[in-house]
């Protein structure tokens, strides 16, 4: 009963108490450590700092630093004005648009709530002044940005490849299928929704414009190129395209489009380091507390019981998504996936799911938890970067969350739709 309060009782209460998720999960640990488990309080810092001494681990920071840069030095800027001259003449084309460019960046920046601000900043005037109201354009900015938590090459799944101990390259190719169908199911939705409420049209996609945008933003397209070609071709490892993601990202900002000086540069670096730090300090308590929480043998314990009880595997996966769905809006992806893996992973994989399409349920479900009322990080971004009332955010998503998690549902229980790219 005690190892339960410790473990369950206490980070919950912390979190409701309004502490930092890594205190949170620090101070669970300690409690644990002194009164619950016979461990040495000496090995914490050691278990901490060999937490981070993990070369796939390079690439989270890397990528924060690439998706900054992006973000600030004018690619973002071309990419969303590149897509807009794609798709024209059809009804709901902004909101296409938007969702586009979303999947679009949030595979080059690999941050929901960077994709958000970045594409959210660019496409909501147009949005308005289109004809779409406020509650439906925050709610779509809000959840197009989420789909970088799933579409690769994503942070959400090469932490989740550390702690389950799973290929990085096998969860990219797994999200490929997944992502592009929450992206066409969202594109149907708001084609269906402008027809509905008959928005006005807008110009037709024209030939010179397109060529026009097209040369503008050719080397910012050419990010998508260098990182999933030299991945997928062999060329260098998901970490090692991290950092030639920072590289090109800052030879296209800084020598090509010159739009980013050196002091410009030193704030990107700067708030780059603070998300950073967030992250792994995350990371090395999430670490800490997963080892601690393996060793006590309840993640054991809970899979006998689950046995005994003879769920069937549809039946475990339902509480399974809606326990991460619950999480996920409350948690961020790193730390929910970090502490929710060991837990849930012997689960599954003892009724036969595979754990590559296991990450993607997880990353998906997460996904959906990163615009989740009440506590979903873009709804919090959506309304610094808008200044719209929490009230009007959350009816706006609520539709996309619906339709989404219908989605989830086909996800989960057709494999073949994350697997089928990896040959099972």
């Amino acid at each position: 009963m005690s190892a339960v309060l410790a473990y369950f009782v206490l980070p919950a209460v912390l979190l409701i108490l309004g502490l930092p998720i890594f205190l949170v999960l620090l101070v669970t640990c300690l409690v644990v450590i002194l009164f619950v488990a016979s461990v040495p309080p000496e090995a914490v810092q050691t278990f901490l700092f060999s937490g981070l001494d993990n070369f796939p681990l390079l690439a989270v920071p890397f990528f924060v630093l690439a998706g900054e840069i992006m973000a600030q030095g004018g690619i973002a800027r071309r990419v969303v004005v590149w897509v807009m001259s794609l798709i024209g003449g059809v009804r709901g084309s902004l909101a296409v648009t938007t969702v586009a460019a979303s999947e679009l960046f949030g595979a080059m920046a690999h941050t929901a709530v960077g994709t958000v601000v970045a594409v959210g900043r660019m496409i909501y005037p147009s949005l308005r002044e289109g004809g779409y109201n406020e509650r439906f354009s925050v709610g779509l900015i809000a959840s197009s940005g989420a789909i970088a938590v799933v579409i690769p090459p994503s942070i959400a799944m090469i932490l989740y490849s550390l702690s389950a101990q799973q290929s990085a390259i096998a969860l990219f190719t797994a999200g490929i299928l997944p992502s592009l169908l929450i992206g066409l199911v969202d594109a149907a939705y708001v084609m269906i929704y402008a027809r509905i409420k008959m928005v006005p049209l807008t110009s037709k996609a024209r030939w010179v414009t397109i060529w026009s945008t097209t040369k503008d933003a050719g080397w910012s397209i050419g990010t998508v190129v260098v990182i999933f070609g030299g991945i997928y071709g062999g060329i260098f490892t998901p970490t090692e395209a991290a950092g030639v993601a920072v590289i090109y990202s800052l030879f296209v900002t800084m020598v090509v489009h010159r739009e980013v000086d050196f002091p410009q540069l030193w704030r990107i670096v700067q708030s780059s380091v603070y998300l950073i730090s967030q992250i792994l300090m995350i990371v090395t308590a999430a670490g800490l507390y997963s080892w601690l929480l393996t060793t006590s043998g309840i993640p054991q314990h809970i899979v006998a019981e689950i046995h005994a009880m003879q769920m069937p595997a549809w039946a475990l996966l339902l509480a399974i998504n809606i326990v991460l769905l619950i999480m996920g809006s409350f948690l961020e992806p790193p730390a929910a996936i970090l502490i929710l893996t060991p837990l849930m992973l012997p689960l599954v994989q003892s009724v036969g799911v595979d754990p590559i399409h296991f990450g993607i349920i997880m990353a998906v479900n997460l996904s959906l938890g990163m615009y989740a009322p009440p506590f979903g990080l873009n709804l919090f971004a959506t309304q610094a970067v808008f200044q719209t009332p929490l009230g009007n955010i959350y009816r706006g998503v609520l539709p996309f969350l619906a339709i989404n998690f219908v989605t989830l549902m086909v996800i989960t229980y057709v494999p073949a739709i994350s697997m089928v790219l990896l040959g099972k």
